[in-house]
């Protein structure tokens, strides 16, 4: 069976992507690149423009040119963004549209929904081959494709040029990377997942660039353009950044917001939990848990600030210092939940301040010696970030996780396996949010802890 049947590529999308192939050649033989009309900026072809196997739809990856020439394949076969679109049909979302006030009872026909399932634009920039069940594709992360698909076959065509006046997004900037990532990941104004929606199923918002990355999986050449051994390190750092930079955002538009308290900015698993005799509950018996507030009001989800603040203290010490005053004067507030404009004025000072470190991250120099500073000093913080909840520690060994990755890439270790089975002993404790311990969590992280390569200036040494 060809390609085309076992990925059912539209006919007409793949014709659209050959004639466009075609008059590139063309105009390259001829010494010009095709310019599109300006009215073509700015609209969406959809992923079939894509599929051809001379451009993005190959089985099998080429070493021998720029790109690997299979990136639509990995999508359609095994990305998850493909289904997008099709899980919205399935008997949980539609159970879940059931539960929601007022009822969604087509989540795949609902705005709400559709608004990060699908690529969904306005229907005048939809081009003939756009369709809308495509699922979550090409252009919802390299932007519409009208304006520049024609002109990117070409042998003289510009990155620079299809980002600045053709409507390429610039997925080669890590933190714009990242943003666009968020825009669902986190969401927006206008694309965002609520406590109600999370109440009747929908899975709590995460994020970690380089792991989600690596999970989708890539369909990239990574670190093509800055030859670093250490990109991955780079991109955990980054994502970090941007990440924390987004929600605190959120936090600051929705405590401005007439649906204000919105419980999706808090710890789910504050409440969420499983109950146990109170002289087995380490949330009982750990005096950090509840520090700064009183027992029963739920603590701000503060898990992409427990692990970040860790690297910020290598990039910027002043700026880092100005984040942890902000952000534990948010917690305090949100331990008091009132006085919204406050806690929005915060906050957004906040994402000031982590912006200004995003910044620097681009330009930081990584190496082995930082990567295995900032393993040891995540674990060595381990009791903190193990009191802070299920979602913190998910955090850190997303971060660990993605750090050891990089690490042995370019480093080999003698007890690599050993440290790798340690590492996945974390992740199995997290199969069961509800559940989580954080005494074992931590008592695990110590065994990380003494498996891992020491840096030169040991893990106290960033300051």
């Amino acid at each position: 069976m060809c390609i085309k049947s076992i990925l059912r590529i539209p006919y007409l999308a793949s014709l659209t992507a050959t004639v466009l192939i075609i008059a590139g050649v063309v105009s390259v033989a001829l010494g010009q690149s095709p310019s599109p009309q300006s009215s073509d900026v700015g609209k969406f072809n959809g992923p079939g423009a894509c599929a051809a196997s001379s451009c993005h739809g190959g089985v099998q990856p080429k070493n021998t040119t720029r790109i690997l020439q299979n990136e639509f394949s990995i999508w359609a076969a095994q990305d998850k963004h493909a289904r997008a679109y099709t899980v919205l049909s399935n008997p949980v979302s539609l159970r879940m549209g059931r539960m929601l006030q007022p009822p969604v009872e087509q989540p795949n026909k609902s705005p709400k929904c559709l608004a990060c399932h699908v690529l969904f634009v306005p229907e005048n920039l939809r081009a003939t081959t756009f369709k809308l069940d495509d699922g979550v594709s090409c252009e919802n992360c390299h932007g519409p494709a009208a304006g520049w698909l024609g002109y990117h076959t070409t042998n003289d065509w510009q990155y620079e040029t299809a980002v600045n006046k053709l409507g390429m997004y610039d997925a080669r900037d890590l933190v714009k990377r990242t943003e666009q990532c968020l825009t669902c990941h986190v969401g927006t104004a206008d694309k965002q997942v609520d406590h109600e929606m999370i109440a009747a199923g929908h899975p709590d918002l995460t994020f970690e660039l380089d792991s989600f990355s690596a999970a989708m999986p890539r369909h990239w050449k990574t670190n093509r353009e800055n030859n670093t051994p250490w990109f991955g390190v780079q991109e955990w750092a980054v994502g970090q950044a941007v990440q924390l930079n987004k929600s605190l955002q959120r936090v600051s538009r929705r405590a401005l917001s007439s649906s204000w308290p919105e419980y999706a900015e808090l710890d789910c698993f504050a409440c969420h939990h499983s109950l146990t005799a109170p002289a087995d509950s380490w949330r009982l018996t750990t005096t950090e848990y509840y520090q700064g507030r009183r027992a029963g009001v739920p603590a701000w989800n503060a898990s992409r600030y427990v692990v970040f603040r860790y690297f910020a203290e290598v990039v910027d010490p002043k700026a880092a210092g100005q984040m942890e005053k902000e952000l534990d004067h948010l917690a305090l507030q949100f331990a008091k939940w009132d006085r919204p404009n406050e806690i929005s004025s915060t906050a957004l000072s906040a994402a000031s301040t982590v912006d200004q470190l995003a910044q620097q991250i681009r330009t930081q120099r990584y190496d082995p010696d930082l990567t295995a500073r900032i393993m040891l000093k995540i674990v060595g913080n381990g009791e903190t970030i193990a009191n802070s909840g299920e979602r913190a520690a998910e955090q850190a060994t997303m971060a660990i996780d993605s750090l050891f990755i990089a690490y042995t890439a370019n480093t080999k270790l003698p007890n690599e396996a050993e440290l790798r089975a340690a590492i996945k002993t974390l992740f199995s404790q997290l199969q069961n949010p509800s559940a989580y311990n954080a005494v074992q969590f931590r008592a695990q992280l110590l065994k990380v802890q003494a498996l891992l390569p020491h840096s030169s200036q040991g893990a106290n040494g960033l300051r």
